[in-house]
């Protein structure tokens, strides 16, 4: 068996195993597992320009016809070499296509899956897992830290410095999809121009955004029953003008997104995967943990029962929207209280 947990993962990936013949990446991270298969694929071949050394293959397709995959892996290269084969995600079954393989492993491929947050008892994931050729590769949300020695590394090869509390901002205004991330740091690093060093400024300017941060810091009142933070917060969002429909739709989707890591929690999940699968920022991870903690699925839909309610009622009366915001958001903010009492 070759079974792995999410902070060995690069460790095993630096130099795998020759035994291991195919991978397996899942995971709520997307971002992170097509950098991990397109890190694994160039490695595994000579020229990951050549079509012929490393093959790209449609997950719909192979799930639609399950021996494309096995006549691809036992097909012998026209010029030799190291050849790999990359198969794109896919919401399709694939255990049909990977089974022979894992049966009778290619020796002249590595094959590469990209699936999605596959539960523990997903077929795939458990067959991989018990196989000897096969590793299953875990890819979650990147830790604090490990973001911290990204945004250096970018730094870095861009040739710039970055102080500790810049990059401490900077990470807790980053979401947990990797890819995202890179993408938010090379902006920022393109903002900064021909400036030596990333400062707190290029951040606030390029990644910063304070009417969102209020607006988190609304949500997050509300599910900790914490009503002097809630009204400070509201207080800062009113002098950014925002709208009280827009504001009550981000709460909601927030619930909604709550509900249903509650539901896959009580499913068997484990709330670390249920909580990752919400990507959100890392200074409020626990804030939606502790929320989890504190109410019950049945709360949680009535509180989506009331902001729709809300929302409705703000349609209809524009110019009633703040109050009529306010008594809702008060009223779940109680509710939260109460579930932590």
């Amino acid at each position: 068996m070759a079974t792995i947990k999410a902070h060995e993962a690069d460790r095993a990936l630096a130099r795998p195993d020759p035994a291991f013949r195919l991978f397996l990446f899942y995971g709520p991270d997307a971002g992170l597992i097509s950098e991990r298969a397109a890190a694994l694929a160039r490695s595994s071949v000579d020229d990951p320009q050549d079509a012929f050394q490393l093959i790209r293959m449609d997950g719909d397709d192979v799930a639609s016809d399950p021996l494309k995959l096995v006549d691809e892996a036992n097909t012998i290269g026209l010029f030799g070499g190291r050849r790999a084969i990359r198969v794109s995600p896919t919401s399709r079954p694939l255990i049909a296509a990977v089974e022979p393989l894992l049966a009778t492993p290619s020796q002249d491929a590595i094959v590469i899956i990209e699936a999605g947050d596959l539960q523990k008892s997903n077929p795939l994931r458990t067959a991989c897992e018990r196989a000897r050729t096969a590793l299953a590769v875990p890819c979650y949300g990147d830790a604090a830290r490990d973001l911290g020695a990204i945004v250096d590394e970018m730094a870095r090869a861009a040739g710039k410095s970055i102080d500790r509390s810049t990059r401490d901002l900077l990470t807790s205004l980053l979401g947990g999809d990797r890819q995202t991330s890179r993408q938010e740091i090379d902006k920022l690093i393109l903002y900064a121009g021909s400036d030596a060093a990333l400062t707190a400024a290029h951040v606030e300017a390029v990644v910063g955004d304070t009417a969102q941060r209020e607006q988190a810091g609304v949500v997050d009142a509300v599910f900790a029953g914490r009503l002097p933070s809630l009204d400070l917060a509201l207080a800062k969002l009113a002098g950014e003008g925002l709208d009280q429909g827009v504001l009550l739709g981000a709460i909601l989707r927030h619930t909604l997104a709550l509900l249903k890591a509650k539901l896959a929690i009580e499913g068997g999940k484990p709330p670390r995967e249920a909580v990752g699968a919400m990507r959100l920022p890392y200074p409020r991870i626990a804030a939606a943990e502790a929320a989890l903690n504190a109410w019950p699925a049945a709360k949680l839909r009535d509180a989506v029962t009331i902001l729709g309610t809300a929302m409705l009622a703000v349609r209809r009366d524009g110019d009633m929207g703040r109050p009529i915001a306010a008594r809702a958001l008060w009223t779940l903010s109680r509710m939260g209280g109460r579930s932590r009492g």
